[in-house]
């Protein structure tokens, strides 16, 4: 490195986003993720003992991955690369290994190789690496937003072990914020004085995210000029400028999508209208296509209130063409009116286990012919081979009911429709009781 070089590094430092600036240093310095990194746990014990094994970091934004391997580079013995998925390329993978290899041959040094992004490798540069982690030539770190089960080559991940980072808590978010004030190297070195509802608003709206709080904090305070007093006053009205929207971390393909519809679903079976309401609501303010939610709550009408109360498939389905006709934002009321109204209607999975079990017969037992007396009888010829012969027909009964074979001959006589007594279904349940009583009778 010539001065040129260390002059523009250090230029790039004083200058670098308050974000960069705070990252923290040392474990001690690190804030939160006590659940892999507090005293005694795998992963710290292997950092303090510099005997990492190939990792791959899996969590939201503004967590602390990338933090975490700077902490790493910062204090292994091992040579320590840095590559990011969106920009290098398979030539860049082969040139990392290659110098690995030589440095691992001439002076027995370890390399490892840190990839942010990497679930953004496509298979070609996934494949180039496992050869490589598999021997030993490199230990990979990957840091991935994404769920690594799902985004990364399966093999790569069995040969790692995979921590998982979670958001971070609003006290946990607050603390880095005051440090961020405090010290020299963030903002300590100007006066700032940051209202306590302001503060309550910057960690509320960065939801977990360190980075983006750091980064509203560090826009309110240097566009606010200082006072007659040399203080830069920051309100809440300049904390709401600064971090305007909640940054939901959401990517409609990944994690986020399906555990939040999970979380929606789980709300509409376990009758809860306000849980419902705030999953349909993360889903409709990160972006997602609201007809998914649609196509879910009609599914979960006829699968989860079924038979209980059959208006919920009704409803639900007026939801979705009610959508499909006006559109957002418009569309979110009937999509509400309808979560609510599965949500607080009885519930029975009856129509659902019902159908599983029959499915379960066909795939798995003798197919028989359909009885003769069930055939169809209106084409040429069909009466002479015995269609329809025997057939009685419900409506020539009383109470249009007759008792009838409708099973194949030898079918198991077990039922598949067990009515439960909720709802509307409780109905149904003694109407079957009913027509069941009449069979005994005769």
């Amino acid at each position: 490195m010539d001065l040129f070089d260390l002059a523009r590094q250090d230029e790039l430092k004083r200058k670098a986003p308050l974000a960069l600036r705070m990252a923290p240093r040392t474990l001690e310095e690190f804030v939160g993720q006590e659940a892999i990194l507090g005293p005694g746990k795998l992963l710290r014990r292997a950092i303090e003992a510099d005997q990492l094994s190939s990792l791959i970091l899996y969590g939201p934004t503004g967590s602390g991955k990338t933090a975490l391997a700077r902490i790493i580079a910062g204090t292994t013995q091992s040579h320590f690369e840095t590559l990011n998925a969106v920009t290098a390329g398979v030539a860049d993978v082969r040139r990392v290994i290659q110098e690995a290899r030589d440095r691992l041959g001439l002076y027995r040094k370890k390399t490892i190789l840190f990839i942010d992004e990497i679930h953004r490798f496509n298979k070609a540069q996934q494949d180039a690496l496992l050869p490589h982690v598999e021997d030993g030539t490199i230990i990979l770190i990957g840091a991935t937003t994404e769920n690594p089960y799902f985004e990364v080559n399966p093999a790569l991940v069995s040969r790692s072990r995979v921590f998982r980072l979670e958001a971070l808590s609003d006290a946990e978010v607050r603390q880095i914020l005051e440090r961020a004030l405090r010290e020299e190297r963030g903002l300590g070195g100007l006066a700032i004085q940051v209202d306590a509802a302001a503060a309550d608003h910057l960690v509320r709206i960065a939801g977990g995210d360190a980075r983006s709080a750091l980064n509203a904090l560090e826009l309110a305070a240097l566009t606010t000029p200082p006072g007659e007093d040399g203080i830069r006053h920051i309100t809440q009205d300049i904390a709401a400028e600064s971090i305007q929207r909640r940054a939901l971390a959401y990517d409609r393909e990944g994690d986020q999508h399906y555990d939040t519809i999970s979380a929606y679903i789980k709300s509409l079976r376990g009758s809860d209208p306000d849980a419902a309401l705030y999953w349909l609501a993360r889903m409709l303010y990160a972006g997602e296509d609201p007809a998914f939610v649609a196509r879910r709550l009609v599914i979960c009408a006829a699968e989860d209130v079924g038979m209980a109360d059959p208006q919920a498939l009704v409803v639900a389905m007026a939801a979705a063409s009610a959508l499909e006709l006006i559109g957002l934002p418009e569309g979110r009321i009937p999509l509400a009116e309808a979560t609510v109204y599965v949500a607080t209607a009885p519930k029975s999975n009856a129509s659902y286990a019902a159908i599983h079990q029959a499915l379960k017969d066909v795939e798995e037992k003798r197919i028989s012919g359909v009885p003769l007396h069930l055939r169809d009888a209106s084409y040429k010829g069909a009466a002479t081979l015995g269609h329809g012969k025997g057939y009685k027909y419900a409506h020539d009964y009383p109470g249009n009911y007759v008792e009838q074979q409708y099973l194949p001959d030898d079918w198991p006589t077990g039922r598949y429709y067990r009515p439960t007594d909720n709802g509307y279904e409780k109905v149904v349940k003694e109407r079957l009781a009913g027509w069941r009583g009449q069979r005994k009778e005769r």
